[in-house]
């Protein structure tokens, strides 16, 4: 590997914003057990701040389907980006006499630029991860569990394994969980850094020891997914949800947004860029760009706002009057970008888009895994493209060939999503920036826009 691709550890810590006094636990169930030093809430805190009550409480009623009710009622939709119901992805897994026990997997493979919030929930608060895991488990008949976990994600390794054998030792993972006779375990698999392991069935592959490839589907995982048994796939903040549902009910999850959002709960929220306060904040769904950019500080050194992704670098940028949309899936949706991870990105006016967009895409193109042609071929070409745009190379005819490979990666045209979510920032920056890109035909280098991104810094 070369010392450009080597990868280090990533030892700093994620930080949420929010003073312990201002979170409480009818409000902010994903933060409220967090300490304000920022050290990890290991298993006697956990318990005292009413830790594995869920488990107690779903295990004591004998039925899993009731779990599963209640996260379909709830509505708690996949936080890793894709806005899946987990309550119907768990409801489609095969379970039941006939059936063998499969996998829950967490994917904690959390490589979205500008995404930081797993991370945090990891390093930070383990046993609510764990907790979480024991109720999908009884939920969808697991016997065992997988957390995929980012590999340079160090210190959330040291959390979760210590928190594994706490659990285990207190018998929240055994053979027979609070004399349920429910058994379960699981166990922390680093990756060795594939963002395309982010989509589920490239993750199991990986997993599983293969080539992080996807996999055609049908079959989905909830039919046979890791060594050929029913498995389910959900995010860290998903998971991470489940105890609180399951605790409090869906009636009182859908109430945390109240009338900002049909879609329920709350939300790790985030900012980065150059923000006077980057970080994270949990927040009713439905909270305006606006009032996180507040929370963030506004731009820092007086620069001006320019555009925004609302999700990390696979979503579509929007523009400054977008931010007082509410941030959920379906209102975000509409304006042809998507929520993705939630964590907002800004771009400062100073910042040339076609710089940006060449060192998006050229991450883009080295994360994809060559399975299919429109984005093996399509996104190194469009890598191409952008830097004969940046160096004031370009020829007439580029910018719509851009657009030409844009829309050849489009949702349905490729395996996976990994090219549609390579080509939505790069559509929505021609469409609302063409003139910049306009700017890099056929003139010098010295008429290119100013602040040009360097090569592979995302």
């Amino acid at each position: 590997m070369s010392q450009s691709r080597q990868r280090q550890p990533l030892t700093y810590r994620s930080r949420i914003l929010q003073p312990e006094s201002e979170r409480a636990a009818d409000t902010h169930p994903l933060t409220w057990r967090l300490r304000d030093d920022g050290e990890t809430v290991w298993l006697d805190e956990y318990l005292r701040k009413d830790g594995y009550q869920a488990v107690r409480k779903a295990l004591s009623e004998g039925d899993p389907q009731t779990v599963i009710a209640t996260m379909k009622k709830a509505n708690v939709r996949g936080r890793g980006g894709a806005g899946f119901s987990a309550g119907v992805k768990w409801s489609l897994t095969l379970k039941g006499s006939g059936h063998p026990r499969g996998y829950i997997v967490c994917n904690a493979d959390e490589m979205e630029p500008g995404t930081f919030k797993d991370r945090l929930l990891m390093e930070q608060q383990p046993h609510l991860l764990i907790e979480g895991m024991i109720l999908a488990a009884w939920a969808n008949n697991s016997r065992y569990g997988y957390v995929f976990l980012r590999g340079e994600y160090v210190e959330a390794a040291r959390s979760l394994n210590r928190a594994i054998e706490e659990a285990r030792q207190a018998g929240w993972l055994s053979p027979d969980i609070n004399g349920s006779g429910f058994d379960f375990d699981l166990a922390v698999h680093t990756g060795a850094g594939r963002y395309i392991c982010g989509e589920e069935t490239a993750l199991i592959n990986s997993l599983e020891g293969k080539r992080a490839n996807p996999r055609a589907k049908p079959p989905f995982p909830g039919q046979s997914g890791a060594w050929g048994k029913p498995t389910v796939v959900n995010n860290v903040e998903t998971l991470c949800n489940v105890p609180a549902v399951i605790l409090h009910g869906a009636d009182w999850y859908q109430g945390l947004s109240g009338d900002r959002s049909e879609d329920g709960g709350s939300k790790l929220y985030g900012c980065s860029g150059p923000v006077a306060n980057p970080g994270l904040w949990e927040l009713p769904m439905g909270t305006t760009g606006t009032e996180i950019l507040d929370r963030a500080g506004g731009l820092r050194d007086g620069l001006r706002l320019k555009a925004w992704l609302p999700g990390g670098a696979s979503t579509g940028f929007l523009l400054p009057e977008h931010l007082e949309l509410p941030l959920d899936f379906d209102t975000i949706g509409k304006t042809g970008s998507r929520l993705g991870t939630g964590l907002l990105t800004v771009v400062p006016e100073t910042t040339s888009m076609v710089s940006l967009m060449r060192n998006l895409e050229q991450f883009f193109a080295r994360e994809s895994c060559g399975w299919c042609t429109p984005c093996r071929d399509g996104l190194p070409w469009v890598v191409k493209l952008l830097q004969s745009l940046e160096n004031g190379q370009g020829e007439p005819g580029d910018i719509e060939m851009l657009e030409k490979l844009a829309a050849d990666c489009g949702p349905g045209l490729t395996f996976c999503a990994h090219a549609p979510g390579a080509a939505m920032p790069l559509a929505s920056a021609i469409r609302y920036f063409r003139h910049e890109f306009e700017q890099g035909i056929g003139k010098p280098r010295a008429q290119a826009h100013q602040d040009p991104i360097p090569a592979g810094q995302v």
